[in-house]
This record gives C-alpha cells, sequence and structure tokens, in this order.
C-alpha cells in the first residue's frame, strides 16, 4: 500500500499572507505545498511565477508542489529551481513532442519531474512519460480555477494509468489527482490508485484544517 501524502493547494490560500499560510499547513500536517503557476495563455487566469516560490521557501520545509499551467515550461525551469521548487508538472499537451525531454531536464534542475493531463486528454498519452517521472498528475478539473465538481471519469483514468505503472515495472510511482477533491470522494481516488491529493476549497474552508488532512490522507 503506498503512502498516501496530501498537497493543499495555496490557491485557495489568502495571497495577502501566503507565508503564513504555509507555514501553518505544515503545522497541520501537510506533505506538500501545491503551487498552481498559470500564465494568462495556456489557462485564462494569471497566478504567481517563481518569485512567490521563491518568497514563501523560507517559511516551510516541505517540498514545493509547482503545477506549471503555462506555454513552454521548459523556459522557465531554471527560474523555479533557483526558486528552492521541490517538484515541477508540465503538460502534455503543451509538451506534445518533448514530454520526456522536458522531464529530463528538470531533473537535471535537480527537482523530481511530473507530466500533466487535462480531464479531455487520453490517460495513454503520458504512457511514455513513466519511466522519467517521479510523479504523473491527473487533472480531475479543468485547469483555471479552483473550486470546481470532481469530474468522475478521472477514476477510470486512475486505474488504467496505476494499471500501467505495476506493467511497467514502476508499481510505486506517486499518482497524483487534483481537482473536486473532498472528504467524501477521496476515499475513491485513493481505491482507484491515486497516492497524492491535492486539495484547495476543502482544507482552507475548513474548520479543523489539521483534521481535514488527516481525513484526506485516510487516517
Amino acid at each position: 500500500m503506498l503512502k498516501v501524502k496530501v498537497a493543499p493547494s495555496i490557491l485557495a490560500g489568502d495571497f495577502a499572507r501566503m507565508g503564513e499560510t504555509v507555514k501553518k499547513l505544515e503545522e497541520n500536517g501537510a506533505d506538500y505545498i501545491h503551487c498552481d503557476v498559470m500564465d494568462g495563455n495556456f489557462v485564462p487566469a494569471i497566478t504567481f511565477g517563481d518569485q512567490m516560490v521563491r518568497h514563501i521557501r523560507p517559511y516551510t520545509s516541505l517540498p514545493l508542489d509547482c503545477h506549471l499551467m503555462v506555454l513552454r515550461p521548459e523556459t522557465r525551469l531554471e527560474g523555479f529551481a533557483q526558486a528552492g521548487a521541490g517538484l515541477v508538472s508540465v503538460h502534455a499537451e503543451v509538451c506534445r513532442e518533448n514530454m520526456v525531454q522536458v522531464l529530463r531536464l528538470i531533473r537535471s534542475f535537480g527537482m523530481k519531474a511530473s507530466a500533466v493531463i487535462n480531464p479531455d486528454t487520453p490517460v495513454e498519452r503520458i504512457f511514455d512519460a513513466v519511466e522519467d517521472a517521479d510523479m504523473l498528475l491527473l487533472m480531475s478539473v479543468f485547469p483555471g480555477r479552483g473550486g470546481q465538481r470532481f469530474i468522475p471519469e478521472t477514476l477510470k483514468k486512475i486505474e488504467r494509468l496505476r494499471s500501467f505503472c505495476i506493467r511497467a515495472g514502476k508499481p510505486e510511482l506517486d499518482i497524483e489527482v487534483d481537482g473536486g477533491i473532498t472528504e467524501e470522494n477521496v476515499k475513491d481516488v485513493i481505491s482507484a490508485g491515486a497516492n497524492v491529493i491535492v486539495a484547495g476549497s476543502t482544507v482552507f474552508r475548513s474548520s479543523d484544517m489539521k483534521a481535514t488532512i488527516a481525513r484526506l490522507r485516510g487516517e
């Protein structure tokens, strides 16, 4: 049984108090800090870049899990490495021909590497990334904004991806799922084969953040 880890998304946090926010997440049991980076091109919204990552780095010892929803992510990797990112996820939709090369480039900067697909992208699109990835991320909502409902069809994609990882000899590869995960549906997500849970609204709207993170982990 793979260890389940929780990666609260700071997209749902208070941008004016982000240092305090990430410190509080660590104190309440988070495993990663999930940073949603949006450039206004790949998705309509604009959030933040490597400067925010650099500024929050001193406030937590947790790995900063940076999800790049940007065009030409390979041009931005050095900045995130210098800022202290621990893991960078890039989208298959913008790395159509060079996914493996981008993953290897991420790792050459000393960060862990992850490939991401949107809900309307076939899961088979990232099968070729399994060998070079430290994690794979399935979006269970369409990226660009928080608070969306979980897309149930994601569960089948998780199952297919986990089965492929097992057949490929990487049964312990982390599979992260992002979007609409709640205390009510997280068990289904974990049962399907995911072991890294991204949650924004569920964590930040909770009256007991520590208890909510524990329940998302299945404790």
